[in-house]
């Protein structure tokens, strides 16, 4: 999957796991409706502060990837 690409993940997603390679790796790991859960959640955003949390947590960094399993 390539960021760089019109995939359908919003530029501001595509920069903040850009930033954190942890994230980007799980990300592309997760399913097909994991990943657009994802992407849906990030639509919603309101700030960088929150794409960052939002990002971090796939990482483990505030729980959200066990929100996912």
């Amino acid at each position: 999957m390539s960021l760089l690409n019109d995939d359908g993940i919003p530029l501001g997603l595509g920069m903040a796991l850009a930033q954190n390679m942890d994230a980007m790796r799980t990300f592309s790991s997760m399913s097909e409706s994991a990943r657009q859960d994802v992407i849906d959640r990030s639509r919603h955003v309101q700030s960088k502060q929150e794409m960052e949390n939002l990002v971090n947590g796939l990482s483990g960094e505030s729980g959200f990837s066990e929100k996912l399993s």
